[in-house]
């Protein structure tokens, strides 16, 4: 019997019919077909979380006798050469940002809306509660959310770089970086009494910067990552920190370890749960005011670059506190669309 002809017509159908497949399956659907279930094709990847879930430990303050009031890292008081100290926004003497009626703030960021005056007499507070002295410089970088790491000396406080980390063995010093929801790593060598301070939004996570920034301190200090102790501080939260599929692309195409670090979000609001048709809009998935949406770790982000860089797990701390969660503690970028003052976590050597 001779081969069953195809027509034109009816392969150009066929086309057409693949085509559409195509499309539909770029969007995780089906078609319909004899056998098959229509709808959805592909499954959540990730655990369905809600905010609670995901919510570190609250952070754990210490007030100076100035009235400044930072998170200082446990054990790291047995350490007995090592300032160290990660601020948060009470005490000092900005008004700016703080409430009607509120005593001043310590924003240590040169912010549009803060007076210098205000910010150089903050750091002044804020070195004081850190190492018992106003007086101690401290060495800022102006930062670009790169994976740029300088080399401070006693001249670097006067005149500050380009980049998003430092480090120095010079002692007297204070490191400093910004920061107002991104993630702040602090790093010391315990043997060479060597300090880095490291600057960690998710550009910088995806450039690796403090996976680079052992190989440097290997590299100017001889550190051995056994030797090395390291703090990630306050910032955006799982949480808190929503974020779109692009971000998802840029960590898949740099970690293996990527899925682990994004969560899907469920709204825990129980009228929203209750009734979610009041809230239903037109938005595209993580862009509405209901879940489910993407959320990024940043904290597990460099947890996990810390790892890979050598050090052990017990010498990793985690701060504690979100600055979405706990803006009565700390400011926060996204949580004040853009008006915030800024934070800062320092580490230095005795002089």
């Amino acid at each position: 019997m001779p081969p069953r002809r195809t027509s034109p017509a009816s392969a150009t159908v066929e086309s057409h019919i693949n085509e559409i497949d195509a499309i539909f399956a770029g969007a995780g659907l089906v078609r319909s077909r004899r056998g098959k279930a229509a709808g959805v094709r592909d499954r959540a990847k990730y655990q369905e979380k809600t905010p609670e879930e995901l919510r570190p430990a609250p952070a754990q303050t210490l007030r100076a006798a100035n009235g400044v009031e930072f998170v200082p890292v446990h054990g790291w008081e047995k350490i007995s050469w090592l300032w160290h100290g990660f601020s948060t926004r009470v005490g000092g003497v900005s008004t700016t940002y703080a409430g009607e009626g509120s005593d001043g703030e310590l924003n240590l960021g040169f912010t549009a809306d803060d007076s210098r005056e205000n910010v150089l007499r903050n750091r002044g507070l804020f070195a004081e509660a850190v190492t018992g002295s106003a007086e101690t410089p401290i060495a800022t970088i102006r930062q670009i959310h790169s994976s740029v790491i300088t080399l401070a000396d006693a001249a670097s406080a006067g005149q500050p770089g380009k980049g998003d980390g430092q480090m120095t063995d010079t002692p007297g010093l204070l490191l400093g970086v910004m920061t107002a929801d991104c993630i702040p790593v602090l790093v010391a060598d315990r043997k060479r009494r060597a300090v880095a301070a490291f600057h960690a939004g998710w550009r910088g996570t995806v450039k690796r910067i403090v996976e680079s920034g052992i190989g440097r301190m290997r590299l100017e200090f001889g550190s051995r990552p056994e030797d090395l102790v390291a703090a990630i501080g306050p910032g955006n939260g799982p949480c808190c920190y929503a974020v779109g599929e692009e971000l998802l692309s840029e960590f898949t195409s740099q970690f293996s370890y990527a899925p682990e670090l994004f969560h899907e979000v469920y709204d825990s609001d129980p009228v929203k749960q209750k009734y979610p048709m009041l809230f239903l809009t037109q938005r595209a998935p993580g862009h509405s005011p209901i879940g489910p949406s993407l959320h990024l770790d940043l904290f597990e982000a460099n947890r996990r670059q810390l790892l890979a860089a050598g050090l052990r797990p017990e010498n990793i701390s985690l701060a504690g506190g979100c600055t979405g969660c706990q803006r009565d503690l700390f400011f926060s970028h996204r949580a004040s669309q853009g008006r915030a003052g800024r934070m800062m976590a320092v580490i230095g050597i005795r002089g």
